[in-house]
C-alpha cells in the first residue's frame, strides 16, 4: 500500500489527494486500491482558503467546499485536522518515517508590507488580518478594525482589495444571511466608515482585479461607487481600450461607465475608485493613524510607473494593505526567501540542490502566490505526477508501514480532529446560527472549534 501524508486541506492539498486516486487508477502499480491519503492540517477545518478566504457574501465560490468534501470524504482518503506540522507539533522527517512520500500544500500565509514610514500605527493593518476577522479564522483578534473609523483606505488593486472594500460598504442587513461571526457582523452593523478608497499605484488599465468582482461595487443597496475621470485620463490606454487585453479592456469600459455618469449622493456610504497614487507614508495623529500620505504617479513608459512629486494625503482611520501574499518558511523544510517558496523540481522537493526523496510541494507554496483557484488543479497534476513516477522506479520511504500513523501522531500526544470532528462542528454551527435566528454561523475560536469536535469524538 502507498501510504500518502498531504498538509494542507485547502484547494491545492485536497486536488492533490484526488489527483493521487484518479491518476493511481492508471494501468501499472501502485493500483487505486492500494493507495491510502491522509490530508493533515494545523486547523480543525477542512478547506483552507475556500473556509477561510472567500467572503462571506461570495456563496457561489463558497459552494466549492461541496466538490472538496467529496473528495475527503472518499473511503481512501482521511481528513486530520488538529495537526501542526513543523517545531510546535510533527517534523518532517517524523513523517517521512510514517509514510511513503509527502506532499506540502501549506500556501502563502504571510501578507506583503508596504515597508513605509507609520506602517505600525494602530489602524494600519493587513488585509489578510481583517479577511481572517470575519472570515472567523481562529487565530484572528478583534482588533477594532472598524470602531472610530469613518474613513478607509484599501491600499492594492486586487480581488483581495475589491473584497475587503465591498465588506466594508456592504450594510449588514446584506451580510446576515451570510456565515459571517456574530461578533464581525455586529461590528459591521455599528461602523461608522462612510468612505472606503480602494487606492492603486498603477492605472486602471494595469488592475488586477476582475470584472465580475469589479462590477459587484456596484450593486450593494446603499453605497455608491465615485470614480475620478481626471485619474482616467492619466492612463494612455484608457483613450483607446479596444488594444488592451480583453479583461483589462472590459475593467477600463465599467471604470468609463461609472466615471461619467452624474453621482446621486443619496447613499449612505461612498467607495472611490483611485490610480496613480503610491503611498509613502502613514500619517500619526493623536498616537494612532490619522491619513495616508501619498505620491501622484506616471507612467514610465516601460509597464511600471514613475514618481511625480506631487503628494495628496487623504484622511483614514483604518488602512488595510492588499498588496500581495507570501510563503513562510517551514521548520525542517528547505526555504528559498526570494521567491518566498520550496525550492523544487516538478514539484520534487530539493535540498542543497538535490531532489530529497519522498517530499514533495504543490500549491502556492510551490509556485508562489499566483493564478485563481482552478490553477491549483495542473500545480497538482504535475506534482502528483512525478511523486507516481518516483514510486514506480523505486520504492519510497520504507516501503510497506506496520504502524498507523494516526497511532504515531496520539503518541506524540496529538489528538486528530477526524472526519466526524469536522461534521460535529458543522452542526454545531447550524445550531449557532439557528439561535441566532440565522443560517449557519462560524464558530470564530479554537476552544468553541475543538469543544464541537469532541462531542462526535467522545473526548
Amino acid at each position: 500500500m502507498l501510504h500518502v501524508a498531504v498538509v494542507g486541506s485547502g484547494p491545492s492539498g485536497v486536488y492533490t489527494a484526488q489527483t493521487l486516486l484518479e491518476h493511481a487508477r492508471d494501468p501499472g502499480p501502485p493500483r487505486g486500491e492500494d493507495v491510502r491519503v491522509d490530508v493533515l492540517d494545523r486547523l480543525p477545518c477542512p478547506y483552507g482558503l475556500v473556509r477561510y478566504g472567500v467572503a462571506p457574501d461570495h456563496e457561489k465560490i463558497k459552494s466549492l467546499q461541496n466538490n472538496l468534501r467529496t473528495v475527503l470524504d472518499d473511503p481512501h482518503v482521511r481528513f486530520l485536522g488538529g495537526v501542526e506540522v513543523g517545531p510546535a507539533g510533527v517534523s518532517p522527517a517524523k513523517l517521512l518515517e510514517w509514510y511513503d512520500a509527502v506532499v506540502y500544500c501549506v500556501g502563502a500565509a504571510a501578507d506583503r508590507r508596504l515597508g513605509v514610514p507609520g506602517e505600525d500605527l494602530p489602524g494600519s493593518r493587513s488585509a489578510t488580518e481583517f479577511v481572517s476577522w470575519y472570515s472567523a479564522h481562529p487565530d484572528a483578534a478583534d482588533d477594532g478594525f472598524v470602531r472610530d473609523a469613518r474613513s478607509a483606505v484599501v491600499l492594492g488593486a486586487g480581488n483581495v482589495a475589491v473584497d475587503v472594500a465591498r465588506i466594508l460598504a456592504r450594510g449588514a442587513d446584506e451580510l446576515r444571511p451570510t456565515d459571517m461571526p456574530q461578533a464581525a457582523l455586529d461590528a459591521l452593523a455599528h461602523s461608522g466608515v462612510r468612505d472606503v478608497h480602494m487606492v492603486g499605484r498603477r492605472g486602471p488599465s494595469q488592475a488586477k482585479f476582475t470584472t465580475k468582482e469589479l462590477r459587484e461595487l456596484d450593486t450593494l443597496a446603499d453605497a455608491e461607487v465615485v470614480v475620478d475621470p481626471a485619474e482616467l485620463a492619466l492612463d494612455p490606454a484608457c483613450a483607446d481600450p479596444g488594444s488592451l487585453p480583453a479583461p483589462n479592456r472590459r475593467n477600463v469600459e465599467v471604470l468609463k461607465e461609472w466615471a461619467e455618469r452624474p453621482r446621486e449622493g443619496r447613499a449612505a456610504r461612498r467607495i472611490h475608485l483611485r490610480f496613480f497614487l503610491r503611498p509613502v507614508e502613514l500619517l500619526d495623529r493623536g498616537g494612532r493613524l490619522g491619513a495616508v500620505r501619498f505620491e501622484r504617479t506616471a507612467p514610465d513608459g516601460a509597464g511600471g510607473v514613475r514618481g511625480t512629486g506631487q503628494f495628496e494625503d487623504i484622511q483614514a482611520e483604518l488602512a488595510l494593505r492588499s498588496v500581495g501574499y507570501r510563503g513562510v518558511p517551514l521548520r525542517g523544510l528547505p526555504f528559498d526567501a526570494e521567491s518566498g517558496t520550496v525550492p523544487h523540481e516538478a514539484g520534487r522537493v530539493l535540498r542543497a540542490g538535490r531532489v530529497s526523496p519522498g517530499e514533495y510541494v504543490a500549491g502556492w507554496i510551490k509556485r508562489g502566490p499566483t493564478g485563481v483557484i482552478g490553477t491549483n488543479r495542473p500545480c497538482a497534476k504535475e506534482t502528483v505526477n512525478s511523486l507516481l513516477a518516483d514510486v514506480r522506479s523505486r520504492p519510497l520511504g520504507g516501503g510497506a508501514r506496520t504502524r498507523d500513523p494516526l497511532d504515531g501522531l496520539r503518541s506524540l500526544g496529538v489528538r486528530p480532529v477526524e472526519w466526524t470532528g469536522w461534521e460535529s462542528i458543522e452542526r454545531a454551527e447550524a445550531d449557532l446560527g439557528a439561535s441566532l435566528g440565522r443560517g449557519p454561523v462560524k464558530i470564530p475560536d479554537w476552544e468553541g472549534l475543538f469543544a464541537a469536535a469532541d462531542k462526535a469524538e467522545g473526548r
